[in-house]
């Protein structure tokens, strides 16, 4: 097989969650590039509505999904709607994502900590078993979780969204061992500091001149700059991959 066909996503259909901005839609965006359509799952309407067409000027076939990924009835009749009008899911990215700025476990609010934890983690877990129901008939998937540089290192400013981030590295590769001998793959990325919406205000603290030097790109990363791996991740060059969390980062894990 030609390496370009390897990565070649035509007649696959992938589901993004948060999908209308940020990281979300820098993948998803590079999932259309590579043939695949794609539904994006948000609870913006305008936003979704505004990479929705993003995507079918490319020209492939897409949806945008109205739903809130912590509102746990509205998960199945979701997946249910995608694959009702774009076919049987083949590929789940997992990239919702919130987080609660609190400044430790002694001020975070509990109802803070569960709203990121039911975001970031119970979202992925649910998501995912709903996935690979569909994915089993057809012996063949992809699962790619969103991890974050804090899945490795821990955070006195955001312990929720670090704990949920640690979580995904495991629960991952979990996920991996079980659905292996359906021809499943389930693996991780974790990207560095990205420029978001969520990562924002960031730029505007001390935390932004440790950042930059600490990354020896010397810089902080595009969405888009995470895409190419969620692409790999989801394609045929990927089917002896699996359980493993692929950091997209500049660097700035090693040192």
């Amino acid at each position: 097989m030609k390496t370009s066909a390897m990565f070649d996503l035509s007649g696959s259909v992938a589901v993004v969650t948060g999908g209308n901005g940020g990281i979300g839609r820098g993948i998803a965006l590079g999932l259309a590039e590579a043939g695949a359509s794609v539904a994006i799952f948000g609870r913006n309407g305008e936003k979704n509505q505004r990479v929705l067409s993003e995507l079918k000027a490319i020209g492939v076939p897409a949806i945008a999904v109205s739903v809130d990924v912590t509102n746990r009835a509205g998960l199945e009749p979701a997946l249910a709607k995608v694959q009702s009008e774009l076919g049987g899911i083949d590929i789940l990215v997992n990239n919702a994502g919130n987080v609660s700025l609190s400044g430790g476990v002694l001020n975070e609010k509990p109802e803070d900590w569960d709203n990121v934890i039911e975001t970031q983690l119970n979202a992925v877990f649910l998501l995912s078993k709903l996935a690979a129901r569909s994915m089993l008939s057809r012996k063949h998937g992809k699962i790619i979780n969103i991890g974050s540089m804090y899945s490795f290192f821990g955070s006195g400013l955001i312990p929720s969204y670090s704990a949920a981030k640690g979580a995904i590295v495991q629960l991952t590769k979990s996920m991996a061992i079980e659905l292996a001998p359906h021809n499943i793959q389930v693996n991780a990325i974790a990207p560095g500091w990205i420029e978001t919406d969520m990562t924002a205000p960031v730029h505007t603290m001390p935390l932004n001149d440790e950042i930059l030097a600490r990354t020896p790109a010397g810089r902080w990363g595009q969405p888009e700059e995470v895409a190419g791996t969620a692409v790999y991740l989801a394609s045929r060059a990927s089917d002896f991959v699996t359980g493993t969390t692929i950091r997209v980062d500049g660097g700035y894990a090693i040192r």
